[in-house]
């Protein structure tokens, strides 16, 4: 009878450890945006009258990483690294077309084995422009390819509902994990992937938003007027920022050109628009994902979940405003290749703290399966963990980060690039094309309009970041470049007399 009563006592500590293990592991919430620029949020004060007050709050009562970057800035490349671990030539989906191989295993699915729900809500756009649910997800809320800002076609669960007519893409994003979150027991800890539209182009606002920042002035870069024939030329109600140190001899012929292209300022998306009206729509579609943002966070603050729940904001690469005379990402400037990223984890993160150590999108998935308890990330990742950075330890971290971009069909006038950035300097070479490399000191030079790749001064140091690369490159496997058939439907009617 004791004997038996022991075995009862100790079946009921044992289920209570378990539930009581279960209960304590942390929730996840992690909050993906698209072109969203590392700066473009109101606590930066980059843009003055910008109001973000969700992002600001996080940033408030968590951590702003202030040295994010994504190894491609590009939305396939950067978001299957974020969901992997790995570099873009070791994924293989180095741009928007090509297949998603079928060996790679994402973050979620190791969550699933944890024992955590996992909820996926938005653009997939990885390796492909398919719909379908993916590995790793127990619901499955998505759209094809870059999907549409208004009266969307979700594909729920394998299931394709057309959404109401009027109805917005980001507000029914949030609605459709909102509803999932409430759906959920209070058994098992959850992941949401909540992987925004915005703010992708063409901008479309919510219409609540619609000419919020008419009145607003444009403070565009120095940068902005390097290409540019006649540098006087003035563009809208744009107010000029302060002049700099420019090397006008050493800036890259493909820059200079593609100024007056689709991806330039003389000749944006083919003149569809000026320049002025596309910053302001940017800006205005950035709102409903600052309140999608505020959303979540207040659903974690009423249900009681705050504290034990990890909030992660990022976009998936940046975006230029006129820099060296372009739009858009891909290069390796650093409005293209820095991300905006927060963290708030009231039990890990102190409140307001800023974090200045170089941390990249394939420091995702080892960061948030070590929050929920793997000790050591799977051997495939190529990133790291930066737990340790979020406690505020002394770590040996790392001092450079790589970037990579492959050219593409699609938008052929951006070569491949391969860089390397230090805290001090940023090397950038441009692959077969026949132009110049480029070194900055991105300390005293930072908006990158000085090129010392010619300076005596620098040759060694050139030198030397140039060989980096290619020991990055030669020890991650990534010296071929792994290419595959795709069609672009965009471009077939113009290649159609040379298949």
């Amino acid at each position: 009878m004791l004997k038996r009563s022991l075995f009862l006592l100790a079946s009921v500590l044992l289920s209570c450890i378990q539930a009581f293990g279960q209960s304590e592991k942390p929730n996840i919430v992690f909050i993906l945006s698209d072109d969203h620029r590392y700066d473009f949020m109101g606590f930066t004060g980059a843009v003055p009258g910008l109001k973000t007050p969700n992002m600001d709050r996080i940033a408030a009562e968590g951590a702003h990483m202030n040295n994010a970057f994504v190894s491609t800035s590009l939305c396939s490349p950067s978001r299957a690294s974020i969901l992997t671990g790995q570099y873009a030539h070791t994924h293989t989906i180095v741009d928007n077309q090509a297949p998603l191989p079928d060996d790679l295993t994402f973050f979620p699915q190791y969550l699933q084995e944890m024992g955590y729900k996992t909820g996926f809500f938005g653009k997939w756009h990885m390796g492909n422009t398919d719909d379908m649910p993916q590995p790793g997800f127990d619901q499955w809320v998505s759209f094809r390819g870059q999907g549409t800002y208004y009266n969307p076609v979700f594909n729920i669960n394998g299931e394709r509902v057309p959404q109401p007519e009027g109805s917005y893409t980001s507000d029914l994003l949030t609605n459709e994990a909102l509803n999932w979150l409430n759906s959920l027991g209070d058994e098992e800890p959850f992941m949401l992937y909540l992987s925004h539209k915005a703010v992708h182009s063409e901008f479309q606002p919510a219409k609540r938003h619609e000419g919020m920042y008419d009145t607003l002035p444009i403070i565009t870069p120095p940068s902005m007027y390097l290409t540019a024939t006649d540098s006087s030329e003035f563009y809208g109600d744009i107010i000029r920022a302060p002049e700099t140190k420019v090397n006008y001899k050493d800036i890259p012929d493909w820059v200079r050109k593609q100024r007056y292209s689709w991806h330039g300022v003389d000749y944006m998306y083919h003149g569809q628009l000026p320049f002025n009206v596309f910053y302001k729509s940017y800006l205005e579609t950035l709102m409903a994902l600052d309140e999608s943002i505020g959303r979540v966070m207040d659903w974690l603050e009423e249900e009681g979940l705050e504290k034990n729940t990890i909030v992660v904001y990022m976009g998936d690469n940046g975006f230029s405003f006129g820099e060296h005379g372009l739009i858009d990402k891909r290069h390796a400037y650093e409005e293209s290749m820095k991300v905006p990223l927060l963290v708030k984890y009231p039990e890990m993160v102190k409140p307001g703290i800023t974090i200045d150590k170089m941390v990249m999108n394939i420091d995702i998935a080892p960061t948030l399966l070590e929050v929920a308890g793997m000790s050591g990330a799977p051997e495939q990742m190529q990133g790291k963990s930066f737990v340790p950075l979020l406690e505020q330890k002394e770590v040996d971290w790392r001092e450079k980060v790589f970037y990579e971009y492959y050219w593409e069909m699609a938008y052929p006038s951006t070569p491949t690039v391969f860089a390397v950035r230090t805290d001090q300097y940023k090397y950038i070479f441009n692959q077969g094309v026949w132009d110049i490399n480029e070194l900055y000191d991105i300390q005293k030079d930072p908006y990158e309009m000085n090129n010392l790749i010619r300076d005596p001064e620098y040759r060694d140091l050139s030198k030397q970041l140039r060989n980096e690369v290619w020991d990055w490159l030669e020890n991650t496997d990534g010296t071929q470049i792994p290419l595959k058939p795709i069609r672009h439907p965009k471009l077939d009617h113009r290649f159609q007399q040379t298949y």
